[in-house]
């Protein structure tokens, strides 16, 4: 492009702000609604603002519905006039469940149970997630398959085996051949571990809890795209495997990591198949999360519409759960589609 050509663009538009600044801000308006690509503008904006409007009813409403309900009465409940405001508002709902469903209880097991779980889980997905996709060894695919499979096999089919397992402690045990293991050995009898944190620290130490193949897999992946010219310039100034591992590869996997660790505490937070195993004696209860998804004793009632208050408390209940992971979610955000974006999941 030539130096005329750029003056007379200068010059055009030189005198098209010249002309546009003579108009008033009402001939300005005029002019532009008389273009004939104005209104097809108009029309699409006002399209997409409905669209958009209509699609987060559809998603909303239900929260709304759920939230205007935990402040109602168990009369607004029944009222057919009330919808969405109560006649008679009040917090009582959130005051029995704090008190008597001990949720304050409730939240401070749960955080310390997912944070000690989460920790865990990452940690050790990061560890064999980089074997996997670093070291090249017999049976490799073989451990990957492995891996796998505890994502496939249904949690309910192990249901039995882990709580006697559990129950009856002991390492190395092999109840077929009545074998007696060294805790037996030592103790007298094995350890019963139930009603305790142990069984989920030890399931998420050895890679076995909850989701923690797909963990394994997240990190295997986000591994298999690192570099191998990074741990080959590491060895060559003297550095071993661990030293590598930790000094080099994991601060490159900060934003996986913490997507692991975000999956690993929401899905622990929320978890009822391992808490409602391990965790059902009364007797010194440890309060968890799903245990304030009851009706509390003063709020028990016998009227007519008590199947639909109770569905309202219960909603109120899950709201109460799930409201510290939004939090978290807020907060966090910007790490979790990091993460997802460098695991190799998406495309």
């Amino acid at each position: 492009m030539d130096s005329n050509t750029v003056i007379k663009k200068e010059t055009k538009n030189k005198i098209r702000v010249d002309y546009e600044g003579k108009l008033s801000v009402k001939d300005r308006l005029l002019a532009k609604v008389k273009a004939s690509n104005t209104w097809i503008k108009a029309g699409v904006n006002v399209l997409r603002f409905i669209l958009m409007l209509g699609v987060s009813y559809v998603i909303l409403y239900p929260f709304i519905s759920k939230i205007a309900g935990s402040f109602m009465t168990k009369e607004d409940v029944i009222d057919s006039t009330v919808s969405l405001i109560p006649k008679h508002p009040t917090i009582e709902i959130y005051k029995y469940i704090i008190v008597e469903n001990h949720y304050l209880q409730a939240l401070l097991n749960t955080l310390l149970l997912s944070l000690i779980c989460a920790l865990l889980q990452t940690f050790i997905a990061c560890l064999i997630g980089y074997g996997l996709a670093k070291f090249k060894f017999k049976g490799n695919k073989i451990t990957m398959g492995i891996v796998v499979l505890t994502m496939i096999i249904p949690h309910s089919t192990l249901k039995l085996a882990l709580l006697q397992h559990f129950s009856n402690f002991d390492l190395f045990q092999v109840l077929a051949w009545n074998y007696k293991g060294p805790i037996e050995l030592i103790f007298g009898k094995p350890l019963a571990l139930d009603n305790s944190y142990w069984p989920l620290i030890i399931l998420s130490v050895f890679g076995l809890a909850f989701k923690n193949g797909l963990y394994i897999y997240l990190m295997r992946q986000f591994f298999k795209g690192v570099p191998d010219e990074l741990e080959e310039s590491s060895y060559v100034d003297g550095a071993g495997v661990f030293r590598t591992f930790f000094q080099i590869i994991l601060p490159l996997a900060v934003p996986m990591m913490i997507t692991v660790f975000l999956f690993s505490f929401s899905w622990q937070w929320t978890d009822e198949f391992y808490t409602t195993l391990f965790f059902f004696s009364d007797a010194d209860k440890i309060y968890l999360m799903p245990d304030i998804c009851k009706v509390p004793p003063s709020l028990e009632t016998e009227y007519a519409g008590k199947t639909i208050y109770y569905n309202v408390i219960q909603n109120t209940a899950g709201m109460m759960v799930i409201m510290p992971l939004i939090i978290l979610y807020v907060f966090c955000q910007r790490f979790l589609v990091q993460g997802i974006e460098r695991s190799g999941l998406t495309g």
